[in-house]
């Protein structure tokens, strides 16, 4: 499975990817991360989720068509756009034999950035059969693989008024609490930002030891929470044998 989040905030955008790899029994990690950068403003990033097979094909196409066709955009909608058509492209050619097998054309991805004319960063949701959503401020964030587990902690606590330091932090919560759950997300991650304008990506890998301290730190606070939470219902509970016995 996969974990890679993208979260639109004021100050800009920010996505954290897990790299485990899963191919029947066997493990490894690789970059889920595509970073494509350019001279002038051009800074654009591509995490995705599915079979490896897949993703590795319509990122080679895509990339491909680029350089070939030298092909230049000025707004990331359309840069989706042609990343929709190779991974349509790729249905055509594997699709009948993927699901013959008794597997899923699960190919999806988060492309986020800014283009010249974008007048923000951006973020697109691309699906399996090559269309798209764009992220709004209602729900400031994407997530895609193994969703379940981190998306609590992010409907609760994220805003698109967050700051980016907040986003980071509550994107690795929403990380850690997968890994906790999960045994197909795992460390390292990568972490990726792009501030309003800055035409600029950072890229950062974090491993299990870096933030070792960090998840301690947060599930001590968890249990104490717990503990500090008021009780009176549960003493309802607790007593109500003994009082009905009296």
């Amino acid at each position: 499975m996969t974990f890679c989040l993208a979260m639109k905030v004021k100050d800009g955008i920010v996505g954290i990817s897990d790299t485990r790899v899963t191919s029947g029994k066997e493990c490894m990690t690789a970059k889920k991360v595509t970073v494509r950068t350019g001279a002038g403003r051009h800074a654009v990033f591509v995490m995705t989720s599915g079979l490896r097979s897949l993703r590795d094909k319509a990122i080679t196409y895509f990339h491909e068509v680029i350089e070939e066709e030298q092909q230049t955009f000025d707004k990331l909608y359309k840069m989706v756009n042609a990343l929709g058509e190779q991974v349509k492209r790729v249905a055509r050619e594997d699709k009948e034999s993927i699901e013959a097998s008794g597997l899923s054309f699960n190919l999806y991805a988060l492309v986020a950035g800014q283009l010249e004319e974008d007048k923000e960063p951006m973020i697109y949701m691309l699906y399996p059969e090559g269309n798209w959503v764009e992220v709004g401020e209602g729900c400031p964030y994407f997530i895609i693989g193994n969703t379940g587990n981190g998306r609590p902690l992010l409907d609760r606590a994220l805003r698109y008024d967050s700051s980016m330091e907040f986003a980071l932090k509550v994107g690795f919560l929403s990380f850690n609490a997968t890994r906790v759950s999960s045994n197909d997300v795992e460390y390292p991650i990568d972490v990726v930002i792009c501030k309003n304008d800055s035409f600029h990506i950072m890229e950062q890998r974090f491993h299990r030891d870096d933030m070792h301290r960090y998840s301690v730190w947060w599930q001590d606070r968890i249990t104490q929470s717990i503990h500090d939470m008021p009780d009176e219902w549960v003493n309802i509970v607790l007593n109500k044998d003994h009082v009905a016995q009296g």
